[in-house]
């Protein structure tokens, strides 16, 4: 049997973060071969994984990596919003952005890249890290916008790093003009909007038609009883109010509310050096659509203290 010294225990720990006696465990197990070591705690750490996977992950962080006509995001939950603080949580929702950006733009890809500075894959990591840290995550959703000529918007509101955060967007700025620098500086800030104001689609033509068939059928409702010629006047004049209030380009601009995002775009085309489009975006809310689990937290801090509350 192989000596298991502190040495080969502390880089066991450097290399997986696990605890100093499953280290050990492992070292003792696979007789101080350190790679068998790490396979060994992996597998320990997906059977811990396993049990945590019907935990409520609605926390965690939205990470965006931007690279001029390229940019990507990625959102990873977790249980708790501690973990969010957690450096090597962070490290990991960084490092998933970045190769996102380096391949199709999918979770299943990025579940099966290699982990940056790791010998595994980006799944195995996160496995890791729900082994360590003690918590359920998940890999929610990632997006990847590219353009042609142009630059991808990009901003992060309520960071807590660079490119860390809770609401995340991405915005397609697609232009011939020379001045780039004019161009990203235009799109953080049609991106600020888009992250406070929350459009539906770039423009009219980008709403789901059962969306529009439900406006047009409240208006209708509402308005039982007027003759048909009437009807039609009064469910395109509703339509066109509600494309004023959900899609980008009509919305007042958060910034001069004088001015819609259409005419802003339009009057920056002098300084960009040609004609500006919006080819799409992406706006990512950390946990939007997840159904928490609401807890007495009081009562379960007592109760694991075994004391009532």
């Amino acid at each position: 049997m192989a000596n298991i010294t502190a040495a080969m225990v502390k880089e066991l720990r450097e290399k997986t973060g696990a605890g100093m006696m499953d280290c050990k465990n492992a070292l003792t197990e696979t007789d101080g071969d350190i790679e068998a070591a790490v396979d060994w705690l992996r597998k320990k750490g997906l059977a811990k994984a396993a049990k945590k996977a019907g935990r409520v992950a609605a926390e965690g962080l939205v990470a965006i990596e931007a690279r001029g006509n390229v940019a990507a995001m990625v959102e990873v939950n977790s249980e708790t919003d501690f973990v969010a603080r957690n450096e090597q949580f962070q490290a990991f929702v960084r490092a998933a952005a970045k190769v996102v950006a380096d391949t199709d733009g999918t979770v299943d890809a990025l579940v099966a890249a290699p982990m940056p500075g790791a010998s595994g894959s980006v799944g195995e990591r996160i496995q890791e890290l729900i082994a360590t840290i003690g918590e359920n995550m998940t890999i929610r959703r990632t997006a990847k916008v590219t353009v042609a000529q142009g630059v991808v918007g990009s901003y992060m509101h309520a960071a807590v790093s660079e490119g860390l955060g809770k609401i995340g967007v991405l915005v397609a700025m697609e232009s011939t003009g020379g001045n780039t620098d004019e161009l990203a500086n235009l799109g953080r800030m049609i991106a600020m909007h888009i992250a406070a104001v929350n459009p539906v689609a770039v423009d009219a033509s980008g709403i789901d038609p059962a969306t529009v068939e439900r406006e047009s059928a409240i208006l209708r409702e509402k308005n039982a009883g007027k003759p048909d010629h009437v009807m039609q006047k009064i469910v395109e004049s509703g339509l066109k109010s509600y494309y004023k209030e959900v899609t980008l380009l009509e919305q007042s601009f958060v910034h001069d509310t004088t001015k819609t995002v259409g005419q802003v775009l339009k009057e920056s085309e002098g300084k960009v050096g040609g004609p500006i489009k919006i080819g799409g975006f992406v706006r990512y809310a950390l946990g939007e659509g997840i159904e928490k689990e609401e807890t007495d937290f009081a009562a379960e801090v007592a109760a694991q203290a075994g004391v009532k509350a």
